[in-house]
C-alpha cells in the first residue's frame, strides 16, 4: 500500500465520521462544525485526485462563506431541536434502507462500460486552474456573464427587499435625541412620608 493510497483511506475514514456525526449530533452548532470538517476533508481528496481548483473553491467558498453563514444564523435562532431528533431512530431502518439502495445504484453506475475506460481520451493538463480559465472564458463566456448578471440581479433584489419602509419598524430620530430636556424625561412626584402608624 502506497503513500497516497493510506492518506486517502485516512482522509476517507474522517470524512464518513464527519458526515455521520453531522447527521447524528443533537446540537446545531455541532453538526454545522462537522459539516466544516467533511467540507475540509473533501477538499483535501480533491487534492489527492489533482482538481486543486476544485479543492480551493470547496474551502473557500463553502467553509469560508456558506458554513460562517450558517453558523451565525444557528447562532442567531437559538434553535432547540430535540424534538426532532427524538424520531432518529424511529425513522433510522428507512434511512439505512434508502443509503444502501443509493450506495448500491452508485456501485452500479461506476462498473458500467462508460466508467471502465482504461486510458483517458485526452491527457490531463499540466494545471487545471489554468484550463479551466480558458474553457470558462472562451467557449462558456456568454453563460458565464449571464450567471454574473443574474447574480448582480439577485444581490439587488435582496438590498432592495431589506431597505424597504415598514410602519411597524422602530427607527431612531437623532435631531429629536438631541434636543431633548429633562423635564421631557423625569417628572417629580410629592408623597407624604408614611409614618408608622399609616403603616
Amino acid at each position: 500500500m502506497t503513500f497516497e493510497q493510506i492518506i486517502f483511506y485516512l482522509f476517507s475514514a474522517v470524512l464518513l465520521a464527519a458526515a455521520v456525526g453531522m447527521v447524528t449530533v443533537r446540537s446545531p452548532v455541532y453538526a454545522a462544525l462537522c459539516l466544516i470538517l467533511s467540507f475540509f476533508t473533501s477538499a483535501a481528496l480533491w487534492l489527492l485526485l489533482e482538481a486543486e481548483f476544485l479543492g480551493l473553491v470547496l474551502v473557500l467558498v463553502y467553509v469560508g462563506a456558506v458554513m460562517v453563514l450558517f453558523l451565525f444564523v444557528i447562532m442567531m435562532l437559538d434553535l432547540n431541536l430535540d424534538p426532532v431528533k427524538e424520531g432518529l431512530v424511529k425513522y433510522a431502518p428507512a434511512g439505512f434502507l434508502v443509503a444502501a439502495v443509493i450506495a448500491v445504484e452508485m456501485i452500479m453506475v461506476l462498473q458500467s462500460a462508460p466508467f471502465q475506460i482504461a486510458t483517458p481520451l485526452n491527457p490531463p493538463p499540466a494545471n487545471n486552474t489554468e484550463a479551466l480559465g480558458l474553457i470558462l472564458y472562451t467557449d462558456y463566456v456568454y453563460p458565464f456573464e449571464i450567471a454574473a448578471v443574474i447574480l448582480l440581479v439577485a444581490i439587488i433584489a435582496a438590498i432592495t427587499l431589506t431597505l424597504r419602509r415598514r410602519p411597524d419598524s422602530r427607527k431612531q430620530d437623532i435631531s429629536q435625541q438631541v434636543q431633548v430636556k429633562r423635564a421631557d424625561r423625569v417628572r417629580l412626584v410629592k408623597m407624604k412620608a408614611e409614618t408608622k402608624e399609616q403603616a
